[in-house]
Parts: C-alpha cells; sequence; structure tokens
C-alpha cells in the first residue's frame, strides 16, 4: 500500500476498519486476579504503562502473570505516528521522583527482566536520554541481578544521547523499525527509515560485545514480502542481533486501518529467513509485540524467573 492509499484509508474505510478477526488472533482472557493487582499498584505508585496507553491486546495475558511494561517521561508524546494509540499533546516536565517509583514496582512484581519504554520527547534537549539513564539506574539498585532491557524512541539520532544511555549499561538496547522503507513516511511521524537504522548501529559500537541490540517490524500495512526481507537485511547490516515481527492491529478508530491480517504460516517462514541471515533470536507471530516475552529473546539466557511479558503496543512503539 503505498502513502496515498494509507491516507484515503484512514479517512474513513470502515469496511476495513471493522473486518472481522481472524480466529488465529482470538484469545480467552485468563483467569486470576493478578491483573486487578497491577492496576492497583501502576495506580498507587503513579506510574504509566505502554500496556495501558497504547493499548496492547496483550495486556491481559501479561498482568496476569504479574508483569507489566514501565513507560517513563510521561504519557504525552510529541509525535503522532498513525499506527499509535498514545496521545500526541504538549508534555509535562520530567518527574524526578519516577526512576525510584519504576524501581519499587518491579521490586514488587518480583522481575528479572525489566523493560523500560517512553514516550518521544522531542522538546527535550537529550530527548529524554538522562532520564532514562536515572530509571535503569534506579533499577539496578534495587534489582542488581535484573537483564535490563530499553525500548527508546530515536533521539534524533544524536550521539550524545545514544551513548548517555549506553553508559547506563542496559543489558538490551530496543529501537523499533517499524515498518519498511517505502511506508515509513506515511506511518511514522517525523521518523526516518534510516535515521533508525543509524541509531541501532550507533548503540551497537557503542555497547558491542556486552550489548545485544534489538528492533522489531509490524506487518500487515500494505508491506510485501520482499520489503519485509529487504527491511530484515538492512538490520542485520546495521548490528541487530534480536528481530521482533507481529500483527499490527488498530488501536482506535482513529488510526490507521489493517490492510491485511498475516497467517501464522507466514510468520513461520520469515522467522526462519531471520534466522538464516544470522539473527541470534527471532520472536514472530500475529500477538507477537517488540517485549513480548523479552526474557525468552535474551541471548544471555533466560533468567531464573521468566516473568517479563512486557509487550508494547498493537503498533509495536514503539
Amino acid at each position: 500500500m503505498d502513502p496515498d492509499r494509507i491516507e484515503a484509508a484512514a479517512a474513513g474505510d470502515g469496511a476495513r476498519q471493522h473486518r472481522r478477526l481472524p480466529e488465529w488472533l482470538r484469545r480467552s482472557l485468563p483467569a486470576g486476579n493478578a491483573h486487578g493487582s497491577i492496576r492497583t499498584l501502576v495506580d498507587e505508585l503513579r506510574l504509566h504503562t505502554v500496556c495501558q496507553s497504547a493499548r496492547c491486546p496483550n495486556q491481559r495475558e501479561c498482568w496476569s502473570r504479574g508483569a507489566a511494561t514501565f513507560m517513563i517521561a510521561g504519557d504525552r508524546c510529541t509525535r503522532s505516528c498513525r499506527f499509535c494509540s498514545v496521545q500526541t499533546a504538549p508534555p509535562l516536565p520530567l518527574d524526578a521522583g519516577e526512576p525510584a517509583r519504576v524501581a519499587e514496582a518491579a521490586v514488587r512484581l518480583g522481575l528479572r527482566h525489566v523493560v523500560i519504554t517512553s514516550v518521544t520527547r522531542d522538546d527535550l534537549e537529550d530527548g529524554g536520554a538522562g532520564h532514562f539513564q536515572d530509571v535503569i539506574r534506579a533499577v539496578r539498585d534495587r534489582l542488581p541481578d535484573a537483564v535490563i532491557e530499553v525500548l527508546v524512541p530515536d533521539f534524533q539520532d544524536r550521539p550524545g544521547s545514544i551513548a548517555a544511555v549506553i553508559a547506563a549499561r542496559p543489558h538490551v538496547f530496543n529501537h523499533n523499525l517499524e515498518t519498511v522503507r517505502r511506508l515509513t513516511p506515511a506511518i511514522r511521524s517525523r521518523a526516518s527509515y534510516d535515521r533508525s537504522l543509524s541509531v541501532l548501529a550507533r548503540a551497537w559500537k557503542l555497547g558491542a560485545p556486552d550489548l545485544a541490540t534489538k528492533s522489531g517490524l509490524m506487518l500487515g500495512l500494505g508491506e510485501t514480502e520482499d520489503e519485509v526481507l529487504e527491511a530484515m537485511r538492512d538490520l542485520r547490516s546495521a548490528d541487530v542481533r534480536i528481530l521482533t515481527l507481529g500483527q499490527y492491529l488498530q488501536p482506535t478508530p482513529a488510526n490507521l486501518p489493517v490492510a491485511e491480517y498475516i497467517a501464522p504460516d507466514r510468520f513461520a517462514d520469515l522467522r526462519a529467513a531471520a534466522l538464516d541471515m544470522g539473527f541470534r533470536r527471532v520472536a514472530a507471530g500475529p500477538l507477537v509485540r517488540s517485549s513480548y516475552r523479552a526474557a525468552d529473546a535474551w541471548p544471555g539466557g533466560a533468567p531464573a524467573k521468566v516473568e517479563s511479558n512486557l509487550c508494547t503496543d498493537p503498533k509495536i512503539k514503539d
């Protein structure tokens, strides 16, 4: 689908927006009361989760297992990507107490693999990189043995911002390419395909060999399989080690409609192709999100308690 057709579809193709979900995307609700417990914890500590803000379809599953994704630097994004349901609005000042509260939540949840993401903060000189540093260090201070994964915006490819995050020594540096080159201008607000590749390559050069770099693509926006394979090759050229592939799901009527539902066997074929290209870990499937079962994709081996089903929205934020 080219950008003009995406614009037309977003303007009001009601039939596509209300397309019935295929069977493989339907799921039963998990039992138990952990979901309510996490909601209470998040409210008590005044935290934001991408699970809620981005309307992730895996939220109930993740929360029923006692895990949630922490979205730092507020819940207002300075960009307005067409696939994302996180609100676009003038952001509030950074909360100096947030790092300690994120760490407290991670402790109470007993996490051994913690994923930290954020809204995009183009209003800040460093894009929020210093705040990422503070949160990473606060979590490490409370949970020194935990694996820490960050899912970052592009920081406008500022070398100093990327270096600041790497200096805090996360184990996994994740930045999502999101979609193929052709569709990027119509889908990602103020983002650049090549800039994202540059961010990932820069992070690897700064953090190797102890750092694992990671990225994700969402499928079903009108891309061709050849374009997906090209994007995967570009990510490998940027030294990305971990790849996630998931189905785009329209989070609200205001977001882009789904162009195509990708069958599970096609995800399996793409996973095999990605492994052949040299990715160390690949998670691919209709409900995979950028940090879905993140601990399982950690190249260093899953920690003792794999309770980090830390999902990143039905758009992959991402």
